[in-house]
């Protein structure tokens, strides 16, 4: 078996472990699971209240997924080798990490899902905050589309400041599909496509995460 034959047996493992953890714990419902493609790339754009996001994310698709960490996870060692082979990558927060978004468009590019929280870090309340552009960006500039995800119950699974994990019922509601912008003929998108389809990821994700938050009864 070659190394990239291992490292994908050893992502499907490591997910499924995830899964069973967030069906048994969260008593996770996922709501839409239809609407996310089932081949070729697209950004997943969830709301963030919770460190569990990323696992409830991952739980959206059997495909491997990649995602952000904020880099001080890759001071530990292995910790950092862990969070590598299940498809993280290191992001430098509280500043724009062109890097990272570079890594972002290239995984997309390479046909693999991409999980980008528009929102930036953990927010708290129910109301989706101002929306950073880097979802919109990436999925522009690769040109696939954008899933956006409420996800209903994490802020009280896991809040700021807590180490612990309570077991809350967690509702996950995918909406459908936002298509990226056509690209003109000189092949560079404007900004201000960027920032309508990041406007229109704002009120889609709104508009999922009351329903979500609702389901999960915590409206």
């Amino acid at each position: 078996m070659n190394e990239s034959r291992v490292r994908l047996a050893w992502y499907w493992f490591a997910r499924s472990l995830v899964e069973v953890f967030c069906r048994v714990w969260f008593r996770v419902e996922i709501r839409g699971r239809h609407h996310v493609p089932a081949a070729g790339a697209y950004v997943i754009a969830p709301v963030h209240r919770s460190n569990v996001d990323t696992l409830l994310a991952g739980c959206l698709t059997r495909r491997r997924i990649r995602f952000m960490g904020k880099d001080s996870l890759w001071k530990y060692r292995l910790l950092g080798a862990l969070f590598s082979s299940l498809g993280a990558f290191p992001v430098h927060r509280g500043t724009p990490d062109r890097e990272a978004l570079r890594t972002c468009e290239e995984a997309v590019r390479a046909g693999e899902p991409v999980v980008l929280f528009p929102e930036g870090t953990r927010q708290s309340g129910p109301t989706v905050q101002p929306l950073f552009e880097g979802a919109a960006f990436v999925a522009a500039r690769a040109g696939v589309p954008i899933v956006p995800v409420g996800i209903g119950g994490s802020e009280w699974a896991m809040p700021k400041g807590k180490k612990g994990i309570s077991p809350v019922k967690v509702v996950i509601v995918v909406g459908p599909p936002i298509p990226a912008p056509e690209r003109p003929a000189s092949g560079r998108v404007s900004r201000r496509s960027v920032a309508e389809l990041s406007d229109t990821l704002h009120q889609q994700l709104q508009g999922l995460f009351d329903e979500a938050l609702a389901a999960a009864g915590r409206a």
